[in-house]
C-alpha cells in the first residue's frame, strides 16, 4: 500500500510539473508575436478567427463577438484582406461559422472576403485546416489573451508564420476557469502535435487566394 501511495504521489507531482513546464514553454515561445494594438501588427492577407459558442438565437456569445469585432477592426484598417472564420458546424442546428459570417455581413463585409471553415472543432483542427485546406502560410490569429499562446504555439509547430491579436474587450464570466482549462488544453495540443494527429475532417483544398464560394453553404442566409 505504501509503495502504491508513493507511486501515486510521485505521478501526480510529475503531472503537475509537466503542466507548469509546458505552460511556461508555450507562453515564452509565443509572447513576442502577441499584440494588443493594431498598430503593432504587420499587415497579413488573412485574419483567422477561432470559434466560440453561439447562443440558441444564433447570436454571438460575448467572447465570440469580441473576436469578430477585433478581426473587423483589422479589416477596416487594411491590416488584413480576408477573414478565415473557423468554428464548429458539425450539426445542422449548431453553426458558429455562419453566425460569424452574418455578423460581418451586417457590418458591410462581402462574402467574397469571408472564407468559412466548418470543421474547426478545436484549435489544432483550425490551424491544420488553415494550412492544408485553405493553403494559408501567414496569418493573424484573433482570440482572447488566455487562448492566444496555445494557438500561436500550435500554428508555429505547423510551420505557419503568424501573429496574435488580443480580442479582450471586457471581463468574461468564468475567465479564471478558462485560464485553468488552458493548462490541460496545452497538454492535449502537445500530444496532438507529437503524434501528428489528423484533423476530424480534411477536405478538398480551397485556396485562400481564390474564390471563397466553395467554402460557403449552397444556400446563404
Amino acid at each position: 500500500m505504501r509503495k502504491f501511495l508513493n507511486f501515486t504521489v510521485f505521478t501526480l507531482l510529475g503531472l503537475v510539473l509537466l503542466v507548469i513546464i509546458l505552460q511556461f514553454h508555450i507562453n515564452r515561445s509565443s509572447r513576442d508575436v502577441i499584440f494588443k494594438n493594431a498598430s503593432e501588427l504587420e499587415p497579413a492577407y488573412v485574419g483567422l478567427v477561432l470559434g466560440a459558442s453561439v447562443r440558441p438565437d444564433k447570436s454571438l456569445s460575448p467572447i465570440l463577438q469580441d473576436r469578430v469585432d477585433k478581426a473587423y477592426e483589422l479589416y477596416d484598417k487594411g491590416i488584413i484582406k480576408k477573414f478565415l472564420l473557423s468554428g464548429d458546424h458539425g450539426q445542422e442546428d449548431y453553426d458558429e461559422v455562419n453566425a460569424m459570417r452574418r455578423y460581418l455581413n451586417d457590418k458591410g463585409v462581402p462574402n467574397q472576403d469571408i472564407f468559412l471553415d466548418h470543421a474547426g472543432f478545436d484549435t489544432y483542427d483550425s490551424m491544420f485546416r488553415a494550412r492544408e485546406v485553405f493553403q494559408v502560410e501567414e496569418l493573424i490569429v484573433i482570440t482572447q489573451e488566455f487562448h492566444l499562446p496555445r494557438a500561436i504555439y500550435v500554428g508555429k509547430k505547423m510551420g505557419l508564420k503568424l501573429q496574435g491579436f488580443i480580442a479582450d474587450n471586457r471581463e468574461y464570466p468564468g475567465n479564471a476557469y478558462f485560464t485553468r482549462r488552458e493548462w490541460l488544453a496545452n497538454i492535449k495540443a502537445w500530444i496532438e502535435l507529437n503524434i501528428e494527429k489528423s484533423p476530424t475532417y480534411s477536405g478538398e483544398p480551397i485556396p485562400i487566394t481564390g474564390s471563397s464560394l466553395p467554402s460557403h453553404d449552397k444556400i446563404i442566409n
